[in-house]
């Protein structure tokens, strides 16, 4: 690297028949790649220290500054960036806080987030970053086998959410023929159905809960959704597609593969996280955003094959650099080679879950995926889920209501054992996945709510148990 930032060659292709965007890079020696991640490193930090007082502030505190910075192992001492770092700077300095570090007339996107869980969080994006996240998009894109001329459809929210946005600038800089056609609006995945009948796209992007929910809406309607002709499904926004079974019953479903890409909200346009071909778990484009995994609690970084937090850095955007943003999130990390030949780290199970989605009933610690893959893998089971904790008396409750098939309702009729055999294989199967017992409620088919963007299936009830319990205790006094 000579310059920071990097400019992209818009003219450049790779070979035709090469499986790599950039074989030098992709396929570079981890440790030459280390010292070009440094020297990147240093280069965003120089630049956020000249521009962000946000971050100057941060630094200053933590008694550093970029020029500390001379080793990976120097890196490590730069203090982690919360979520909630950022929102309480851009409620006291609006709209976009004090770490945007180009001039407000240099912002060519604005996108956030919903709020839905507090003060929704601006992020503004320059017109020269729009151009690395194309490049960024189409690499890896390219990487898991998008060429010129596929046609993608984009089964997702075009709004503040910005998931869909960075894929659809991808696919323009790939070549690819671009299918918009969105979600969320009633009556939307009928006339998808339409449309894909009609197109058959090479590809199709959303998250794996719409990929899931347009399946079951094209039997409903007597379409097999093999006739869509969809070769790639690639999704973000969801945990699914790195589960076995959740991935297993998309490439069922479709009769495509199924790849898993995508980060976190504040990393995102970028595409830093994602499969190749092979879909050995999701690769870590490091020389894009440097991801390092740390322990939950000491944030020290953990070594390879064991359990942490993504915490990322962007290496190339200008506007509102996210440097050793800590995601939330959990995973492990290998360095195992891959059979596509790239020398990155990978997730080879992907995003499974959040530090604060964990939930513990009776000393176990319970992961909502590890409910899901023994769901999707039962035979009879439907299309939807709930996992719900609640108390009774002073024990901890955990409910699963699972969806049973069509084909098992008919069964079922005048044979209650059919039922009873299925809830005794569910719960037997989350028994052993999970180290605890569950009360499995089956659900007739479609009894469940569905959702075109994220699907939320876990609900703790057990706050309002004890407000009841609280209640009932200020009556009797």
């Amino acid at each position: 690297m000579t310059s920071w930032p990097p400019r992209y060659d818009e003219g450049y292709w790779p070979e035709p028949g090469s499986p790599y965007w950039f074989k030098e890079r992709e396929c570079q020696d981890p440790e030459a790649r280390e010292r070009e991640i440094l020297q990147k490193i240093q280069g965003v930090m120089s630049w956020a220290w000249e521009r962000a007082p946000f971050y100057r502030r941060k630094w200053k505190v933590a008694g550093l500054e970029p020029g500390d910075i001379k080793s990976l192992d120097d890196f490590r001492k730069v203090p982690v960036l919360t979520k909630q770092e950022l929102r309480e700077d851009q409620a006291a300095r609006p709209p976009f806080g004090s770490y945007l570090c180009i001039e407000p007339h240099e912002v060519f996107h604005i996108h956030g987030t919903s709020g839905t869980t507090g003060k929704p969080t601006a992020f503004a994006i320059g017109r020269d970053d729009w151009r690395r996240i194309a490049n960024a998009h189409a690499r890896i894109m390219w990487g898991f086998g998008l060429r010129p001329g596929h046609t993608v459809f984009f089964g997702s929210f075009f709004s503040l959410y910005m998931g869909g946005w960075g894929a659809l600038a991808g696919a323009e800089r790939l070549g690819c023929v671009s299918f918009p056609f969105g979600a969320g609006v009633p009556g939307q995945t009928l006339q998808a159905l339409r449309w894909l009948r009609d197109i058959k796209p090479t590809a199709f992007y959303g998250t794996p809960s719409y990929g899931l929910y347009v399946a079951e809406k094209a039997r409903q309607e007597g379409i097999d959704p093999k006739e869509f002709g969809i070769k790639i499904l690639f999704f973000s926004g969801e945990p699914g597609a790195s589960i076995p079974s959740t991935k297993r019953r998309l490439e069922e479903a479709y009769g495509g593969i199924c790849v898993d890409t995508g980060s976190t909200a504040e990393t995102t346009p970028w595409m830093t996280n994602g499969e190749c071909a092979f879909r050995t778990g999701m690769h870590l484009w490091q020389d894009i955003v440097c991801t390092e995994l740390l322990h939950p609690d000491t944030k020290e970084l953990v070594p390879y094959g064991k359990e942490g937090v993504p915490v990322y850095t962007h290496l190339e955007r200008t506007s509102q650099p996210m440097i050793r943003f800590w995601s939330g999130d959990l995973s492990s990390w290998t360095d195992a080679p891959c059979e596509c030949g790239r020398t990155y780290p990978r997730l080879p199970k992907g995003i499974y879950g959040r530090v604060d989605d964990m939930f513990i009933v009776r000393g176990e610690n319970v992961y909502p995926s590890a409910i899901e893959e023994v769901l999707r893998a039962a035979r009879g089971f439907g299309e939807e889920f709930r996992i719900i904790i609640s108390r009774e008396e002073t024990m901890d409750e955990l409910v699963v209501q699972a969806e049973f098939t069509q084909e098992v309702a008919a069964r079922a009729e005048g044979h209650p054992e059919v039922l009873e055999a299925l809830r005794r294989d569910i719960a037997e199967r989350v028994r052993a996945a999970i180290g605890l017992w569950a009360k499995v409620q089956l659900m007739p088919p479609d009894a469940l709510p569905r959702t075109e963007f994220k699907a939320r299936r876990v609900m703790d009830n057990r706050d309002l148990f004890r407000e009841l319990r609280s209640s009932e205790g200020a009556g009797n006094g």
